[in-house]
This record gives C-alpha cells, structure tokens and sequence, in this order.
C-alpha cells in the first residue's frame, strides 16, 4: 500500500520560509500573494493487506516521528 502524508506548520507557526517564498513570488511579479505556508509530503510503501491497520500504523509514525505536533499538523491518505 501507498501511504501520502502532508506535514505543515499550524497556522499559529510562524513561518519563515512560507515568507519568504511569497517575497520571492512578489519580487517575481506574481501578485496577489497574501500568505504561504511551506511543509513537507513524504510517500510510504506500506506493506500490508488491512488497509485500517496500516492506517494506524501510519498514524502512529506521524505522531511519533515524521510532524512534531507540537509546531505543525499532519494529514494523510493510504491507497492500494
């Protein structure tokens, strides 16, 4: 199985390299660039055949390892 996991900063967070990407974006000429957030998206082979015990498991790798939820959130999907 394929596990998909988004990490970014809470919107509480400050982020610094969120601004500094919408500055470059603005230096760019893009307009309109009100407030970026940068995280991170790590793709996870899985082995297993119960879709609900991977998504534990990835669950748990999250909380434990891949997002220190104290500073960002973290979603993910798994898929076969």
């Amino acid at each position: 199985m394929k596990a998909k996991i988004i990490v970014t900063p809470r919107a509480e967070v400050l982020d610094p390299q969120g601004e500094a990407v919408r500055q470059g974006l603005l230096s760019l000429g893009y307009a309109g660039i009100n407030h970026v957030r940068v995280g991170r998206y790590l793709e996870l082979e899985v082995d297993g055949r119960d879709t609900e015990a991977v998504k534990a498991s990835v669950q748990s790798m999250c909380e434990k390892l891949l997002a220190n939820e104290v500073i960002e959130d973290f979603d993910f999907v798994v898929e076969p």
